[in-house]
């Protein structure tokens, strides 16, 4: 059997002498499958995360999946696993400018929540993604309103679909967290404070709930992957990277080249 995928696992067993530090390699084998690990209470967990079953499409031969698994392998810093730290993007942090000069107007002096949260009487909403997942966002709207727009366009569906039509082999990714992965200049902090019932925080990350959010990371990732592009296999939509080719030759080297590109910028993808 193949070897399609190792990871170097640090185990610690405790000794009343000196705990003892090992190293061990484990090794995924093509058309193997892991029965059980008893390595301690938290390891199987973490394990399992770990190794977590990338889904394919069931047209694709055996050898075509253990060709994707070594560029996947290859490229193993680009992909957000369980507990590793979020990143950064290298150099695109937003900067926001106001339509309106001092004395601001009331609705951008004035806190984003009322009194009544302070005192216990309500509480922040979360809401609910398409995908199941909760998410909190706080109430940006009077910025939103005082705020110069960035008109950066999106692409256009009915465009992008013409393209995928002619392809054989597609591959759909989406940047994990999204608008998080950008930072905020200093200067536009002051902007994105939010009042809770656990006190006063500032925004360092891009939040969703900005309204130029979408045409600053369109227009990021359009100056990123520009050359691919236009070269006419990869479509950016805001935060979903698509990959579509005529041959597997193809679309192997072209995933190759955008997720390298991607671990030269600290952009972290979804698996």
């Amino acid at each position: 059997m193949n070897s399609i995928w190792t990871m170097i696992k640090e185990i610690i067993i405790p000794h009343r002498k000196g705990n003892i530090r090992l190293n061990p390699e484990f090794v995924m084998l093509e058309d193997a499958h892991i029965q059980a690990f008893l390595l301690g209470t938290d390891y199987p967990k973490e394990l399992l995360n770990e190794f977590r079953e990338v889904q394919f499409s069931t047209t694709l031969t055996s050898k075509q999946k253990i060709s994707l698994l070594k560029i996947l392998r290859k490229n193993r810093p680009v992909f957000a696993f369980f507990k590793e730290p979020l990143g950064k993007i290298r150099g695109h942090d937003i900067e926001l400018y106001l339509d309106v000069k001092r004395p601001y107007p009331p609705m951008l002096r004035r806190p984003p929540y009322p009194e009544s949260l302070e005192m216990g009487i309500t509480t922040p909403v979360l809401i609910t993604w398409h995908d199941g997942k909760p998410g909190s966002f706080g109430d940006l709207s009077a910025l939103n309103n005082y705020t110069q727009a960035d008109r950066h366009p999106k692409q256009r569906i009915p465009h992008a679909l013409d393209k995928l039509a002619k392809a054989k082999y597609i591959t759909n990714r989406n940047c994990m967290k999204g608008f998080h992965k950008n930072g905020v200049k200093p200067n536009s902090m002051k902007l994105l404070r939010i009042i809770c019932h656990m006190g006063r925080y500032e925004y360092t990350r891009m939040p969703f709930s900005i309204k130029n959010a979408p045409a600053h990371f369109q227009g990021m990732m359009d100056t990123i992957f520009q050359e691919e592009i236009l070269e006419g296999w990869m479509v950016v939509y805001i935060y979903d990277i698509i990959i579509y080719s005529k041959t597997w030759e193809d679309h192997v080297q072209e995933i190759d080249r955008v997720l390298s590109k991607c671990t030269a910028i600290n952009l972290k993808i979804s698996l």
